[in-house]
């Protein structure tokens, strides 16, 4: 894929003044009193929304939150995301509750240079979804320039994220975008060598597309979560009553004839009567499940073997947890990935966690600094890896 143009290559009289419309990704989790529970995503945006204010530009931003179906819902205003953004930027911040309107066009024209306007969620119009073009020249209305830095939501083809981009232009990408294209597409394309891969994730049909396009590309790659059920029925291996996919049982056994010694399934197994028995967990060789037992997690030997293979990587992807990692004690293969490629990292091996459940994993261990890069975008991430077009990426200005 061309590289696309980015902030970067904007003259300085293109931004100053003007005003730079950034789709953005706010989808933020909060709790029943509508705080924000992790601002992850909101700082990440941060380096693309200060560079825009320090160069004098009338920054507005947009973006969804949750699910509304196409109709305003209180509990998925913006609201609560722009008081926290008004914190962490040095930029005067104003939210306005509506997007699509005269009011919000005129909002935009009287703003003050070096200032920030976030509008109201994109889910709450009935065309975001729908990519309505006409919707998308409506939003195009609110700048002069398009930034996308929602790479969460480049792979929706919505109006807010590829419509606007085909009407206003300049089409860029924001800095959080450009990292996120940067680190995946090296990776796939001209990755450091030895490169693992490191698969996990309850079912093997939400990842068959990666594995197919992985395995041909990989020295390595390391199999964890219940995916790993499947591939051990295929090897005729008794799992209990542990999760499986049995009309995914004939391509788990094509993928372990393609993948070869390329393909490692966990060696043990972290094993329980049920999940809400943690107490009882105890780890078997993967060949002696219990009938009446379940795999939560990979077990030790399976944990620090993964640690050893990490450490002679020079390129890790990883996408999915091994295993239930929100109920200890089956988190702690997840913890053993996460420290080892953290540890990985300090020794100069490029380490990129692709978003989802693995990215919530490190960022509960307290090591997200500790990787190359945590992508923002689960879904995106996926069929970035997937080998599929993203949208709201194809959209924008290819660099001259």
């Amino acid at each position: 894929m061309a590289r696309k143009a980015s902030i970067r290559d904007l003259r300085a009289g293109r931004v100053q003044g003007q005003r730079v419309l950034v789709r953005v990704d706010f989808n933020v989790p909060l709790d029943p009193d509508r705080r924000i529970t992790d601002d992850t995503r909101i700082r990440a945006a941060l380096p693309t929304i200060q560079y825009l204010v320090d160069r004098g530009a009338r920054v507005i931003l947009l973006s969804h939150l949750g699910r509304p179906k196409g109709k305003p819902e209180a509990k998925y205003s913006l609201a609560p995301v722009a008081a926290r953004l008004a914190e962490l930027l040095t930029a005067p911040v104003r939210f306005l509750g509506t997007t699509d309107t005269a009011d919000a066009v005129r909002a935009t024209r009287n703003m003050a240079a070096g200032s920030v306007l976030l509008l109201e969620n994109t889910r709450f119009l009935p065309g975001e979804e729908s990519n309505d073009p006409a919707l998308a020249r409506t939003l195009a209305a609110l700048g002069d320039v398009f930034v996308n830095d929602a790479f969460g939501a480049a792979h929706r083809a919505h109006a807010s994220t590829e419509g606007v981009a085909h009407v206003l232009r300049p089409a860029v990408a924001g800095f959080l975008m450009e990292k996120e294209l940067t680190y995946l597409g090296q990776a796939l394309a001209e990755p450091r060598r030895p490169f693992i891969a490191i698969l996990g994730g309850a079912k093997i049909s939400g990842k068959i597309d990666v594995i197919a396009q992985l395995l041909p590309k990989v020295d390595g790659m390391l199999i964890g979560g219940a995916m790993a059920s499947t591939f051990f029925r295929a090897m005729g291996l008794g799992i209990g009553t542990s999760l499986v996919e049995p009309d995914r049982v004939d391509m788990a056994k094509d993928l372990l004839a393609t993948g070869g010694p390329r393909l490692t399934l966990p060696h043990d197994a972290l094993v329980a009567p049920a999940l809400d028995q943690p107490s009882r967990a105890h780890a078997v060789p993967r060949d002696q499940i219990p009938p009446t037992e379940a795999m939560y997690d990979i077990g030790p030997r399976t944990a620090e073997s993964y640690g050893r293979a990490i450490a002679t990587a020079k390129t890790v992807i990883w996408n999915g947890p091994m295993g239930v990692f929100e109920t200890p004690p089956f988190d702690a293969g997840t913890l053993a990935v996460a420290r080892a490629m953290a540890a990985a990292t300090a020794t100069g091996t490029t380490t990129i966690v692709g978003g989802g459940d693995s990215a919530a994993a490190v960022t509960q261990a307290g090591l997200e600094g500790q990787m190359s890069h945590v992508s923002t975008g689960g879904g995106a991430s996926l069929e970035f890896l997937e080998g599929k077009t993203l949208p709201g990426v194809a959209a924008l200005d290819d660099a001259s």
